[in-house]
């Protein structure tokens, strides 16, 4: 709940500029790191290593790297960082791990598969990721970018719009449950989202009155397990988790105060447009002297 919650105050403080993340006074990769800084524990590290693989693509080579070993905690949230590094879009200058410079591992390889195991294929996207929306688009066209398949159509092009600008808080509320509902359906394709029932016998067996009797009773008792189940998977479906669900609605939750009111004016928003072309080389050069 509180990661789906950060990711809508960081857009909501986005859209408070007039580039939104393009603004040069929005620094994604400082916001990144404080959020991590708050929720990763002091045994972060420990607890990530050989578990948890980070991609990343080292910029002198343009190679991909898992790197699923830390140090520190801080080694951690930088790995982090460097993972979630889109060139320009977050900076100009690329952080550095270990004396190395990398930027976002999606740029060389966006969905790394273990070779051992099978691999959940999760995207954003339409496409034949195992995880992704399902779109009922009858375009055939498929782009492969960096090891990924996505559905070239409007519906994809209208997410990545809104994943480099994003929306109201609302919409990405929407996003977040059409995520979960994502997920749910392949855990339903693949029957993890209930145990299943003990198998049936391949062969019936004439069996008593009694034994009959007792078998139809069970018959019965399961057509209504199944309605159960039924109305449990429509509700797990409809509605997300209550934890997730509060959190993000305090999220949405806008504060209004005066200063807010004021500044929300037309005049005033007007003025403050006049004024971007004067003020923003002055921004642009205070925040690349800061970085």
């Amino acid at each position: 709940g509180e990661a789906g919650a950060s990711i809508i105050r960081v857009s909501k403080e986005a859209r408070k500029r007039f580039l939104g993340p393009l603004h040069p006074s929005f620094n994604l990769v400082k916001i990144i790191r404080i959020c991590l800084s708050k929720t990763v524990p002091e045994n972060g590290h420990e607890v990530a290593a050989g578990r948890l693989g980070i991609s990343l693509t080292r910029v002198s080579d343009g190679e991909n790297v898992i790197l699923s070993d830390f140090n520190s905690k801080e080694e951690l949230i930088q790995a982090c960082v460097c993972s979630t590094f889109i060139p320009v879009y977050c900076g100009l200058i690329p952080p550095t791990l270990r004396g190395v410079r990398y930027v976002d591992g999606g740029i060389s390889d966006n969905l790394p598969r273990y070779e051992l195991k099978n691999t959940i294929t999760v995207s954003p996207f339409s496409g034949e990721s195992d995880i992704c929306p399902r779109d009922s688009s009858t375009n055939m066209h498929e782009l492969r970018v960096t090891n990924t398949s996505i559905q070239f159509n409007l519906r994809n092009l209208y997410r990545l719009s809104k994943a480099l600008f994003p929306p109201e808080p609302q919409v990405l509320r929407d996003m977040c449950k059409q995520g979960y509902r994502d997920a749910l359906h392949f855990l339903k394709k693949n029957g993890l989202l209930h145990r299943p029932s003990p198998a049936h016998p391949l062969l019936a067996i004439e069996a008593p009155p009694e034994e009959k009797k007792e078998e139809e009773t069970e018959a019965e008792d399961q057509v209504e397990d199944n309605t159960a189940l039924a109305v449990v998977e429509e509700h797990i479906f409809e509605h997300l988790p209550p934890r997730l669900n509060q959190a993000l609605l305090e999220a949405c939750a806008e504060r209004r105060s005066f200063l807010t009111g004021i500044t929300n004016m037309l005049p005033i928003r007007v003025a403050t447009a006049m004024m971007v072309p004067y003020m923003l080389p002055l921004e642009s050069a205070v925040s690349f002297t800061v970085r």
